[in-house]
């Protein structure tokens, strides 16, 4: 088969398109024809030599994927060749083939395009576990989302909104705050020019978002702990503002507040297939109602690997970029 390798870390032209051997499916593993792939931030970073798979994992980007199933593993029972599904991976997802644990496969939802099906695992996963699974978002609440137009942004959304949340987003533009109505929001607010503290006290009547999704880290650690409520809970699932930041334990305390920080890729396989197995309860019915949708920005082929991560480092999309296999 064909996959993108990366030979020397490096930019995107660092990304190789070439033959590899097959992979084959071991016990509890299901071998997928690949239709589609999508790019994470996880997968510039493998790229660049920051971010190393797990042990055992592939060593070819991609963290999700979408296709057929054209082989089945010892141990396995519940899927069948020819079934279309998407997946959670630990890598592998830049390729023709891929293999994927049992655990991690979910069918691809009604009135979902197969291809667009692969911008689906990676978002719905890393939203659901972390503000429902973790910080428990009730109906109600605000939720506040850094990075609102990002893939993780426009699932939070939509998932927020099905639940009955108040949502409040932080985007760099006008036209991507507009994504971000378009999708539900209801605190639209531009951090190039405003304080998202202050805007979101506003917008809240002082009280504060009771939940904050992070992508920033250390850069807005001491702002998000601000802009908590009381009883308030920030999960932080990503470091692009820095690893070190300052922390007000007196201003946590005061607020009653928590902090939680996960990451997915590496967790234990139990865990993933649990995660997996509450997304396909509860995300995928709102998927097939039509009530949540993947949103795509644009497609590249997948030996075009390259064009597609300079997009994502530009940071002029909207939603996800998806790869689709020749």
């Amino acid at each position: 088969m064909h996959a993108i390798t990366i030979p020397e870390p490096g930019g995107p032209e660092a990304l190789v398109w070439d033959e590899v051997p097959d992979p084959v499916p071991g016990e509890g593993g299901v071998l997928v024809e690949v239709v589609a792939s999508a790019v994470n931030r996880a997968d510039i970073l493998q790229r660049q030599g920051f971010y190393d798979p797990p042990p055992g994992a592939s060593p070819y980007p991609g963290l999700e994927c979408s296709g057929r199933i054209a082989d089945i593993g010892p141990g396995v029972a519940g899927w069948a060749v020819g079934d279309e599904v998407c997946a959670l991976l630990a890598g592998g997802g830049y390729a023709e083939k891929a293999v994927v644990p049992a655990g991690q496969l979910l069918p691809v939802p009604q009135n979902v395009d197969l291809a667009k099906a692969a911008a689906l695992p990676e978002v719905a996963c890393t939203v659901w576990s972390n503000v429902f699974m973790i910080a428990h978002l009730r109906p109600g609440e605000t939720l506040l989302v850094h990075g609102g137009s990002s893939g993780i942004g426009t699932m939070a959304i939509q998932l927020a909104k099905a639940v009955g949340a108040k949502v409040a987003v932080t985007a760099g533009s006008k036209e991507k705050l507009d994504h971000c109505a378009g999708l539900g929001a209801d605190i639209l607010i531009n951090y190039r020019e405003q304080d998202f503290v202050t805007e979101v006290r506003k917008a809240t009547d002082g009280a504060g978002a009771d939940v904050i999704l992070d992508i920033m880290g250390a850069k807005y650690l001491d702002s998000n702990v601000r802009a908590l409520a009381v009883n308030g809970r920030l999960a932080i699932i990503g470091m692009q503002g820095g690893v070190k930041g300052e922390l007000n334990i007196g201003a946590l305390l005061g607020k009653r507040a928590a902090i939680t920080a996960t990451s997915l890729r590496a967790r234990p396989l139990e865990e993933k297939a649990s995660i997996v197995a509450a997304v396909r309860e509860h995300v995928w019915p709102l998927l097939a109602a039509g009530h949540v949708r993947p949103v795509v920005d644009r497609e590249f082929p997948m030996p075009d690997a390259a064009a597609a991560h300079r997009v994502v480092e530009e940071s002029g999309h909207v939603g996800k970029v998806v790869l689709v296999a020749p």
